[in-house]
């Protein structure tokens, strides 16, 4: 094996969404890149709205000192493919990918309507940009459907004072059917301990996710740019709850993510809950995220050795990073 061969090799791609994808990012062109290090496949979709580098900052980084989180798991996914590959296996052999929630970006009753349709038992909304046409439409959709639960992601948008006037907003049954409420404002113990004590309403750590954040009562873990194991670990020690996300990403990145969601089950029976592995749907569709079937709770692996895919990465134009 020569050098070049260990060089990474790259395919710029471009997602669009249907929609606005979260409440900080007003865009709908999405720009990644696949990676391929000797024969096994990644992927890279920084976020830089949520602190991510740039993608050309990643490339850099990839080409070089591989610092970024990002970068770094975008390899160890290649690794773990790559492994896969050489030996003709799938990674999703004997392994079971929890279910996940519905995702949604917008408070819109014809989304719960199809989420429901198509069998999701619970939500995961968006929210912060306006919060008290939020509140009222929760309020209604819990009239409407009162087995249905919810998360609410918030992006750290608001500040203590808000969050905690959007929670006593609610109608108590509402309250009663959110799971947890995702980042809604930067975490601190100061801020996101009498939040807790007051509501009773679970609050999600996953911007700031660390083993020190024990004021939250669940972690959500991101494996495009997060380690699971070291997280999950974390999580057991402060009694938290585990859930593992995409990261709005490829589908390569996409099941990568649900790869690590069934690994860590594995790891640590009992510990992951319900995940938000179901992205694609988010995406006008391609060829591959036709391979992962329609929107459902239950991920569809693709077919294909490691993490699928195989015909599709083959033919594509793949070039020498510098």
């Amino acid at each position: 094996m020569n050098d070049d061969e260990l060089k990474p090799m790259i395919v710029r791609y471009r997602l669009k969404s249907r929609g606005f994808l979260n409440t900080i990012s007003n865009r709908r062109e999405h720009e990644g890149a696949l990676v391929q290090i000797d024969g096994g496949f990644g992927c890279i979709h920084p976020w830089p709205e949520l602190g991510d580098p740039t993608l050309e900052k990643c490339l850099a980084d990839l080409a070089g000192a591989r610092r970024w989180p990002i970068v770094r798991r975008a390899v160890r996914c290649c690794e773990f493919d790559r492994a896969a590959r050489v030996f003709e296996h799938s990674l999703f052999e004997e392994m079971e990918i929890p279910e996940s929630h519905a995702t949604l970006t917008v408070a819109r009753e014809e989304g719960v309507e199809r989420a429901l349709e198509a069998g999701f038992s619970t939500v995961k909304l968006k929210a912060g940009a306006n919060p008290a046409a939020e509140a009222a439409f929760l309020d209604a959709m819990t009239a409407a459907h009162p087995a249905l639960r919810w998360r609410l992601d918030f992006n750290e948008r608001l500040e203590p004072a808000a969050a905690d006037e959007f929670l006593t907003r609610l109608t108590p049954e509402t309250r009663r059917a959110i799971d947890f409420l995702e980042d809604p404002c930067p975490y601190s113990d100061a801020a996101w301990k009498p939040l807790y004590q007051k509501h009773r309403v679970a609050l999600a750590v996953d911007r700031e996710a660390a083993p020190l954040s024990t004021a939250a009562q669940v972690m959500v873990i991101k494996p495009a740019v997060d380690e699971p194991f070291l997280l999950a670990e974390a999580a057991m020690r402060n009694m938290q709850r585990v859930v593992l996300t995409s990261y709005m990403d490829h589908p390569v990145g996409q099941t990568f993510a649900a790869w690590e969601a069934a690994r860590l089950s594995l790891q640590f029976p009992g510990l992951v809950g319900l995940c938000g592995l179901q992205t694609h749907h988010l995406f006008e569709p391609d060829e591959f995220s036709e391979w992962l079937g329609p929107w459902s709770p239950v991920f569809q692996p693709p077919a294909g050795h490691g993490l699928g895919f195989d015909d599709l990465l083959d033919a594509l134009p793949w070039t020498r990073l510098y």
